[in-house]
């Protein structure tokens, strides 16, 4: 994923560390219509992450690292929820989110920015909004949530380069990721 690469890229020129592992193990889903979605996500499902990326901040917080966040993009949006309902990270930021519920953003303890899309037969803008209205009510946690206008699911991190539309409402949520991280990972 050169585009995700390209992300990673951005935000450790911020002067951050950078962990991107790899979920899929190297069996990203390819919509080819030769295998069907729920078929993958047998072996792909994101809370089978979790206890991972766990790992993953513990070893970081052992070297030193006090200050972890993350960003998930469609089905890493459920480990990143996961995550923010405890007390390991600083700061949580989902893109166009898959398999996160209600329920789960009624557990978040931490800062967290939901940039969700227009198009999203995933996670629609009425669930977005009923996001929007939860973290709302939270006065203990900030929040961020924004639809945005004329993006479909995946804008984020699967959009083409050479459209010059998708490229700056891609450029815009990278910009409000960055400020995200960058507001709360010093805190």
């Amino acid at each position: 994923m050169p585009i995700l690469r390209k992300i990673a890229d951005q935000i450790a020129g911020l002067g951050y560390l950078v962990v991107a592992p790899d979920y899929m193990n190297k069996d990203p889903f390819v919509d080819q219509g030769n295998v069907p979605i729920t078929d993958w996500l047998k072996n792909h499902l994101p809370i089978s992450a979790v206890p991972s990326t766990r790992t993953i901040v513990d070893v970081l917080k052992q070297k030193g690292i006090s200050s972890v966040g993350a960003v998930g993009f469609c089905w890493g949006g459920k480990v990143v929820v996961e995550l923010a309902k405890l007390d390991i990270l600083k700061v949580a930021v989902m893109c166009h989110p898959s398999f996160v519920s209600v329920d789960d953003i009624k557990e978040v303890k931490i800062p967290i920015a939901i940039l969700a899309a227009e198009t999203d037969n995933i996670t629609p803008p009425a669930m977005a909004a009923q996001f929007q209205e939860i973290l709302g009510s939270k006065k203990d946690v900030k929040s961020f949530v924004k639809i945005y206008p004329g993006t479909f699911h995946g804008w984020v991190n699967r959009y083409d380069p050479s459209n010059p539309v998708q490229l700056g409402k891609a450029e815009e949520a990278h910009k409000k990721i960055f400020e995200w991280l960058q507001t709360y990972l010093h805190e």
